[in-house]
């Protein structure tokens, strides 16, 4: 388990710079286009699972979020949903032949809003997977919830569909912020989904929310935390928001002179990290709170963690098939990802039945220093020997350049070095991500083309 964090406004200030979240190493950022199925089918001949991870986007929203960065098709016209599963269901019957001895362990919804989908619409989907992939008997089944435009009868028909586990995008509870950012909702109703959830007896109930919205304050924040921790929640993200309207359009709704300063941000998660742990909650890691008899974070005491393009997970044993637009694969020692626009995404799956546009294939160094960046992510520690046993190296000589990187870490003991170990402090662990910066042999030329979240 790991230390709670220390608090250290100096290092702070000077630590608190912008990083990727390591979803995956390498990032997306450094896929490129000219790949295709063949590509995919390579990937599944050579990798050793036969776990598989099943990630379905569903982008579609009924209303605009002016802080979401998502891939997201905001509409009213529900029939859009038919079409697309239309076209999901020819990439699923594509797909599946080639996973054909893999056993499904884990699906999950993600979008967009998963539930813009009708309880028609949903079990047709649902119908479709369960007719072309193997499910293990206690598959995990995960859906992501917009509470403000889920149907009445929707948790009964997850629950009767064989979903078991629920992530409700909740944000924040107070009306100001959600004014600002075009995402009213009520706590009542809120409160009645989640019992609601309970009652139908869904495994895990998680809950995600935003700080560094307009509006928001470190009192306010609070508050909603406060509310948020009366829910009771098995798991909880609290996430940096990232403000960049060049990228986001909608973004560009919203006044940079509502947000809290850096200052009060910084607060914010202060408070947040201290309630949070108050109330029993074992800090993951960056953003993630589990309770402590939370399989998440029992599998972060066992040492048994990992983390992939869905976040924090159990199922490191899984290869991950993304179905739908701009899906996510990654499948043995190669990451693939389907069309990123809803007309190139048809087009491809009428064409070929498949829609793989961009990807690469992870080479030894990468497939070491993602093993290196996971085990520090997930775990707060290294164990140098089983590195160098493990990848045939002298890590002292191999990860030269980013021992002197982690040198001025050590110096300000956010890490501790020795010929053995490396481990993240209580201070260091709230830098994690500039830590595993220092083994990215791919950083320096992506900071000069993107713009990713602070730290904290």
């Amino acid at each position: 388990m790991i230390n709670l964090p220390t608090w250290d406004e100096s290092l702070i200030k000077k630590y608190n710079v912008s990083g990727p979240r390591y979803t995956s190493y390498p990032t997306a950022l450094s896929l490129e286009s000219g790949y295709q199925q063949a590509d995919l089918h390579t990937a599944v001949k050579q990798s050793k699972n036969q776990a598989l991870s099943l990630y379905i986007h569903i982008p579609f929203c009924h209303q605009l979020c002016y802080y979401c960065g998502c891939n997201k098709i905001v509409t009213r016209h529900q029939s859009k949903a038919d079409v697309y599963l239309d076209h999901l269901e020819k990439e699923v019957q594509s797909q599946s032949s080639v996973f054909a001895h893999y056993r499904v362990e884990q699906l999950h919804l993600g979008g967009g809003t998963p539930t813009f989908l009708t309880a028609k619409q949903m079990t047709r989907l649902i119908n479709i997977v369960e007719a072309h992939f193997n499910f293990t008997e206690d598959a995990q089944r995960g859906i992501e919830i917009d509470p403000r435009s889920i149907a009445d009868d929707m948790l009964v028909t997850l629950k009767d569909l064989g979903f078991n586990r629920v992530s409700f995008g909740i944000q924040d509870f107070n009306d100001e912020v959600q004014a600002a950012v075009n995402r009213p909702q009520c706590v009542e109703e809120v409160l009645a989904l989640v019992k609601q959830a309970r009652a139908l007896g869904f495994k895990s109930i998680n809950t995600d929310m935003i700080y560094g919205l307009p509006h928001q304050t470190p009192e306010s924040f609070k508050q909603s935390i406060e509310q948020l921790i009366a829910l009771s929640p098995d798991r909880v993200s609290v996430f940096n928001y990232a403000h960049l309207p060049d990228r986001f359009a909608a973004q560009r709704k919203l006044k940079e002179a509502d947000m809290p300063s850096p200052q009060q941000k910084l607060e914010i998660f202060k408070n947040t990290l201290q309630q949070m742990t108050e109330a029993g909650y074992q800090f993951i890691g960056m953003d993630h709170f589990a309770k402590k008899d939370d399989e998440l974070a029992v599998a972060q005491r066992n040492n048994e963690l990992h983390r992939n393009f869905q976040g924090y997970t159990t199922h490191g044993n899984c290869d991950l098939l993304g179905l739908g637009v701009s899906s996510i694969s990654q499948i043995g020692n190669a990451i693939l990802q389907n069309q990123k626009e809803l007309k190139a995404y048809y087009s491809d799956i009428n064409e070929i039945g498949c829609a793989t546009h961009k990807g690469m294939r992870l080479n030894n160094d990468d497939e070491l220093r993602a093993d290196v960046i996971k085990q520090l992510i997930c775990h707060f520690e290294l164990d140098i020997k089983a590195i160098e046993t493990k990848y045939n190296i002298d890590f002292n000589d191999y990860f030269s350049e980013a021992l002197d990187a982690l040198k001025p870490l050590a110096e300000d003991e956010l890490v501790t070095l020795s010929a053995q170990r490396i481990e993240v402090t209580s201070k260091g662990n709230l830098f994690i991500r500039i830590i595993c910066m220092c083994f990215d042999a791919y950083l320096q030329q992506q900071i000069k083309n993107t713009r990713f979240s602070r730290v904290i």
